[in-house]
């Protein structure tokens, strides 16, 4: 069982910025499906003190925001987006292109930006780019999600079927289908997809 760290002062968050990191941290915790009990003992705080979090009621140290990052399998960028003081009036509704949400997929060669405003929706709107010769290797999970290829070549193999995608060309699928997707060109390849739930 992970040490419990001391808690940090229960001044509330003061900027835009702050306010947003507790409840994104919520919608990660609900999409990786733990409770607030379990997110609590990997990260080694207690409960309340994370629910505090999770409502922008307390500070929270650098420290503590990389442990819940390890976690939840986020860049501590994901919490900050580039431009994230715009307009606040917007931000459940759009997403401005200077301020999307990025994450990498270390050794895949996969990179992705969050195009939905939030995943607390029913589903989420993400772009992949997949550098040359990148393979997201086989998996599945809830849900279903489609999907249309913007620039590049992708392959895409669901269950037994194989298929070559070039640009325009657009799929869908029960994503608890085995799945798997391929870069098979010499230059990056950019899909935008839709999934779910959301399944970040």
């Amino acid at each position: 069982m992970p040490a419990r760290s001391a808690q940090a002062p229960q001044a509330a968050a003061t900027t835009p910025a702050e306010r947003q990191v507790g409840e994104q941290i919520r919608e990660l915790r609900h999409i990786k499906r733990l409770t607030l009990s379990q997110l609590a003992e990997l990260v080694g705080v207690s409960v309340g003190y994370l629910s505090q979090i999770e409502r922008n009621r307390s500070r929270l140290p650098i420290g503590t925001l990389r442990r819940i990052c390890d976690v939840l399998g986020v860049h501590i960028s994901w919490f900050f987006p580039a431009g994230s003081e715009g307009n606040p009036a917007e931000r459940h509704v759009v997403v401005r292109a200077g301020q999307r949400r990025r994450m990498s997929f270390t050794g895949l060669g996969i990179n992705e930006e969050l195009l939905s405003p939030n995943l607390s929706g029913p589903l989420e709107l993400l772009m992949s780019v997949l550098e040359p010769g990148a393979d997201s290797g086989e998996y599945s999970h809830d849900g279903s999600e489609a999907g249309i290829v913007i620039e590049g070549t992708l392959e895409l193999w669901v269950e037994q079927q194989y298929f070559r995608l070039e640009p325009g060309d657009s799929f869908s699928f029960r994503s608890t289908d085995r799945h798997r997707c391929r870069n098979p060109g010499k230059v990056p390849t950019r899909v935008v997809w839709v999934i779910t739930p959301p399944h970040y």
